[in-house]
């Protein structure tokens, strides 16, 4: 009776042992850092609180996640630079800037390929059975893991004049991401193209120094863009498009479990976020016109659209040779994923 009452506590010894070491391994990293592209009340602040709120949820409060905006930790690069030391958690990573280090994601960037019905490219982004497992090759070979790919709506020009042709481009600064294959597209429409960081965009056309940008209306209306432009142009040549990845080290050291509750919090933001998205750009392209009503909002017809759309054709080919080693395996993939959507 005595050996096995002593037993009994050996056991229990065991199980109190391995239990706390099991509950240390799984929440190794108790605070997690997740960095946004973008300021407070943005697409991917919006995302990322759910992410987060998910998470927390679902780990009873073992794991928490600071959330920070974008300034606080540098400019997109360097953003993307803690991250693939794994001094970050999380961070969005837009493919406008990380074209520069991983060619391959320039493929979100080609004009005039998806389709502009949001339920399509919803599918496509969203469930596309082709497009992650290729793309996420590259991202693991930059020390980075794609989790999700999400649209934050259609960019729209910006300017103080009409941009209806590829005519009107020229002798305009235009403004883009610091992408290689953007300052191409915009090249081919006519502009002179110059980067300048997201934070800089509005002192910069204030003063004149740009004259016309791209963004999305929640990012034209937070930034106060719209202050010092007179018009907004749709010409659905391109949605943002921005992914949303995690240091690779990190991911791979983690236990299942952890694991399977990230996958979880991944689906439920997404969930979330492509329902909210069309919402938000409707609400805030109407606080634009409201805040400003001498502000011109036009819509680019067919057929102004088909002259952008025929400028835009050799991008495919510029894509494949400035898209890295796997830019044809990765541009095929998406297309592939287009293709299944619109026959589903």
């Amino acid at each position: 009776m005595k050996r096995r009452t002593e037993l009994m506590l050996v056991l229990i010894v065991f199980a109190l042992i391995f239990g706390f070491t099991g509950r240390t391994v799984a929440a190794q990293n108790l605070l997690w850092q997740v960095a946004l592209e973008e300021i407070e009340g943005s697409m991917q602040h919006e995302y990322a609180k759910k992410f987060v709120e998910i998470m927390e949820d679902k780990s009873k409060g073992e794991i928490r996640c600071n959330i920070h905006f974008y300034g606080e930790l540098g400019t997109s690069g360097e953003i993307t630079k803690l991250l693939q030391k794994g001094d970050l958690q999380f961070a969005f990573q837009s493919p406008g800037h990380l074209g520069s280090y991983i060619p391959e994601v320039q493929v979100f960037s080609i004009h005039y390929l998806f389709p502009t019905d949001f339920n399509l490219l919803e599918k496509i982004l969203r469930k596309g059975p082709n497009t992650y497992n290729v793309l996420g090759k590259y991202y693991r070979k930059n020390k980075l893991e794609l989790l999700s790919i999400i649209e934050e709506g259609w960019q729209i020009w910006t300017a103080n004049k009409p941009l209806r042709k590829p005519a009107d481009f020229d002798g305009i600064t235009f403004r883009v991401m610091s992408s290689p294959f953007l300052i191409t597209a915009y090249r081919l429409y006519g502009a002179y193209v110059m980067t300048v960081p997201y934070g800089q965009i509005y002192s910069d056309l204030e003063l004149g120094r740009i004259d016309a940008e791209t963004q999305p209306f929640f990012a034209i209306q937070e930034m106060k863009f719209y202050e010092v432009q007179d018009f907004m142009i749709k010409a659905n040549q391109l949605p943002f498009i921005g992914t949303f990845a995690a240091n690779h080290e990190f991911i791979k050291g983690l236990p299942q479990n952890i694991r399977i509750m990230i996958d979880s919090a991944i689906e439920g933001a997404n969930e979330y976020i492509f329902d909210f998205e069309p919402k938000l750009n409707e609400q805030r392209k109407q606080m634009i016109m409201e805040a400003k009503p001498s502000m011109q909002y036009i819509e680019l017809t067919d057929k102004e659209i088909a002259v952008f759309r025929e400028k835009a054709k050799p991008l495919r080919q510029k894509y494949l040779k400035m898209g890295g080693e796997g830019a044809e395996e990765v541009l095929d993939a998406v297309i592939k994923d287009i293709n299944w959507a619109e026959e589903k």
